[in-house]
């Protein structure tokens, strides 16, 4: 039972987690490294699993993650029960770790967080990572909630529809006549000069694909432009086409900066709110600003 994990040896793994190496955590514990050792080997025969992966920096295993994620949450419990019995420290804030993709955050997120309560103050730790990727954070413990494109819950974790993020592939002018004016889209897209965010975002290809009906996506003259705010800058310099966020695309549209490549085929990508299920009123305030927010901005 994860109840009967002695404490001392849960923090001590996250310590290690957390600091990457067993001298950085015993520095962090003040304790000794062989302290650190003796109380992660314990924990490793009382779970009767290896927890940790002796790299450098040290990374959790599976089981590891596990004992990780409830050390964290065990973390924030904690934090909260000192917090209402008045034994937090004088103007201790209120921390909150949160993965979000980066066209929530350039868009509607931020806003969101401003609807949180003053009191009491929070502290808010930002991780930004593609909506197909964020619930692994979560997943991992590193992070308290995510905004994801999955409605699979996360073992431990609650999830609630946020609404859908539409995107339209989009172009300048310019662009579109010099490289997708001679001939069907579903062909010419193919093959013009296309933006990408990194090298895992498939939002173009698959567009392509659904164009195409077949298996091939976008061109290979591919420009990787990893920050919300530098695609669209980017699309708009004319450097490639690319799949805009709605919210972001519509004033360049209606000014005439960039023209929608396929009007009758956005693409719309549905998110979800994940987080810890703990009766947390730091976590709870969160998640009431941010699917407010999203209900107000998001398609439904």
């Amino acid at each position: 039972m994860m109840t009967d994990l002695p404490l001392d040896q849960v923090r001590t793994l996250l310590a290690v987690v957390d600091e990457g190496t067993f001298d950085a955590a015993a520095a962090a514990l003040h304790v000794t490294p062989s302290a650190v050792s003796q109380r992660v080997k314990a924990l490793e025969q009382r779970t009767g699993r290896v927890l940790l992966l002796r790299t450098k920096p040290v990374r959790p295993t599976e089981s590891g993650e596990i004992v990780v994620r409830f050390a964290r949450q065990l973390a924030r419990l904690e934090r909260d029960a000192r917090s209402e019995l008045g034994m937090s420290g004088e103007g201790e804030p209120a921390r909150v770790t949160v993965a979000v993709n980066a066209d929530s955050l350039a868009t509607w997120f931020l806003p969101a967080l401003t609807r949180v309560p003053r009191e009491p103050q929070f502290c808010f730790e930002l991780h930004r990572e593609d909506e197909t990727r964020t619930a692994e954070l979560l997943r991992e413990g590193l992070v308290m909630a995510a905004v994801t494109s999955s409605p699979e819950a996360v073992t431990g974790c609650s999830v609630r529809a946020l609404g859908t993020m539409r995107y339209l592939a989009a172009a300048t002018p310019d662009f579109a006549d010099r490289h997708l004016g001679d001939g069907p889209l579903h062909e010419t897209l193919g093959r013009a000069p296309v933006l990408t965010f990194d090298r895992s975002d498939d939002l173009q290809d698959a567009f392509v694909r659904g164009l195409r009906r077949g298996a091939d996506g976008a061109g290979p003259v591919r420009q990787a432009v990893p920050t919300s705010e530098g695609f669209v800058a980017a699309v708009v310099a004319g450097l490639g086409w690319g799949m805009v966020p709605e919210v972001q695309a519509g004033p360049l549209l209606r000014s005439g900066r960039l023209v929608s490549l396929a009007p009758a085929h956005p693409v719309d990508v549905p998110l979800y709110w994940q987080q810890w299920k703990l009766d947390s009123p730091a976590l709870a305030a969160v998640a009431d600003a941010v699917t407010a927010t999203a209900a107000e901005t998001l398609r439904s």
